[in-house]
């Protein structure tokens, strides 16, 4: 009976530890890889308890303990978007990406927010391969940091690989970038990937920042890279978010016919390190079979406890941010609600009017600045940090209708953005058009000037905002938007807003 019990407890155990772990060992021909993209910063789980730095280890691990040859990708995004960047500027989330031995790392366009020279002192000590084929670096801070393809030999097989990046211009603010040239995506992809085929690369897998599936038709993505390419065999992307699951996704998502013909497979995992892909790719023939594994509390119990001591003299800084309590917030305000949308717009229009002296038209706020939600219960300074974790700053303008009309244009192409309360805007789905546009009920007049409140992100033509640049700055906050934040907090002059929330879409299609 004893022996009996002690059976069930091995064959428990087992099952416990092989849980995440693939089923059985490749062969010579297949290449495993596990890939993360636009992994912002999350070291630790997520308020609903998902994700986290420690429990991808434990995967990473059991993957290897398997496939020892198995390679470690990142494409792009690692940081921005929580207090450890906020403070530590990527000095975090490098060192636990160096200790979980990544083998090749590609820019996105958020490793570019502290400028090219704090950029060049984090990755100089990255210890992975830096690839970025389309980017020239040539008299800039990052100039010799990267290479511009790299082969490895996998089983016999040469397998070149090659990093694309997306297009700085309207994305990344323009003084992070001086000096860097851009070089088209897909063309540059097809002629390294060629040139890798004649140095004898069987395989080409391209690792890219630049987005599964873009609205605007003018910008290249995955899928236009897939559709477009002779050469290249499987993409590993990143940039928006975009979660590809094989278990559940059609064919036709992640297996995309290319210009001669041949599938190219595209995976892409999501965000905030929710998930982690596995990829085996049989080099010989060319095929792929691709997972996304959930990153979750099953895996706590196997928690390497000396990584995750890594992380605790960082964690230890920021629990003053985290325990000083600033208000309270009597409902949550979830990041992609309209009502937290529309706190933040009215908000940028109140500060706006302190900072001029004057009544404002008008405020915009974007969406993809709001990084995580408002919990219901005390708000404190470590939680609206990790809300809003730019450097951004509140400035007014005085801009025309028509380049106000124009830029509303913009937005609708992106889905619709955050206005402020007392404006109106309908626009055609199909072409972005606006149908209306009113402020208190009034027709924005396109000779009109307007005052408008917004970040300076934007008003530097970030996310492709380029009619704010026409217009001269009237005032500009000293302090970061999050530590204007705070003072409307903490003064309760944010108390009414959250009190009421106003859940309508301000910017709608019609």
């Amino acid at each position: 009976m004893k022996a009996h019990r002690l059976l069930i407890a091995v064959l428990a155990a087992m099952m416990l530890t092989t849980s995440c772990r693939p089923d059985r060992k490749t062969d010579d021909d297949t290449l495993v890889i596990l890939h993360t993209n636009d992994t912002h910063s999350a070291i630790e789980p997520d308020r609903h308890d998902m994700g986290g730095i420690v429990r991808r280890k434990v995967l990473i691990d059991s993957v290897r303990a398997l496939y020892p040859d198995a390679m470690l990708i990142d494409a792009g995004d690692a940081v921005q978007g929580s207090l450890f960047f906020t403070m530590f500027g990527g000095e975090v989330e490098r060192k636990l990406m160096n200790a979980l031995g990544y083998d090749i790392r590609i820019l996105g366009n958020h490793e570019f927010d502290n400028g090219l020279q704090k950029l060049a002192e984090e990755w100089s000590q990255v210890e992975a391969d830096r690839i970025s084929t389309n980017y020239d670096f040539t008299g800039t801070p990052l100039e010799g940091l990267f290479e511009t393809s790299v082969i490895k030999e996998i089983g016999g097989h040469k397998v070149g690989f090659i990093g694309i990046n997306l297009d700085p211009a309207g994305m990344i603010a323009s003084k992070n970038y001086q000096g860097m040239v851009y070089r088209d995506a897909i063309g540059s992809a097809n002629a390294e990937a060629t040139r890798l085929k004649a140095e004898g690369a069987e395989r080409i897998i391209a690792i890219t920042h630049i987005g599964y599936d873009e609205e605007d038709d003018t910008m290249p993505d995955d899928r236009a890279l897939a559709a477009g390419s002779k050469d290249i065999d499987l993409i590993i992307g990143g940039h928006t978010h975009t979660v590809i699951d094989p278990a559940t996704a059609p064919d036709s998502v992640w297996k995309i016919t290319n210009a001669a013909g041949r599938p190219v497979y595209v995976l892409q995992t999501g965000s905030s390190g929710l998930s982690l892909g596995e990829i085996k790719f049989n080099l010989k023939s060319g095929d792929v079979s691709a997972r996304l594994i959930p990153v979750d509390a099953r895996l706590d119990s196997r928690a390497d406890t000396s990584f995750a001591s890594l992380i605790t003299p960082y964690r230890d800084s920021l629990d003053s941010l985290r325990s000083f309590v600033i208000g309270n917030s009597p409902r949550e305000f979830d990041r992609k609600s309209p009502e937290m949308l529309n706190l933040l717009s009215d908000f940028v229009l109140m500060r706006g009017e302190e900072l001029c002296g004057k009544p404002v038209d008008i405020a915009i706020m974007n969406r993809g600045g709001i990084r995580n939600s408002l919990s219901a219960g005390p708000i404190t300074k470590g939680g609206i940090i990790d809300i809003l974790p730019f450097d951004n700053r509140i400035v007014v303008l005085d801009i025309k209708g028509s380049d106000l009309l124009e830029n509303l244009g913009i937005m609708a192409g992106m889905g619709g953005n955050g206005v402020s309360k007392g404006v109106s805007v309908t626009y055609d789905p199909s072409t972005y058009e606006i149908n209306t546009a009113t402020i208190n009920g009034n027709q924005i007049d396109p000779e009109r000037h307007y005052r408008l409140a917004t970040i300076n992100y934007l008003a530097d033509g970030g996310d492709y905002m380029t009619p704010l640049t026409r217009a001269p700055r009237l005032a500009e906050s000293k302090g970061a938007l999050y530590e204007d934040l705070f003072s409307f907090i903490s003064s309760g002059r944010l108390d009414p807003l959250m009190a009421q929330p106003d859940t309508s879409d301000r910017m709608s299609a019609f």
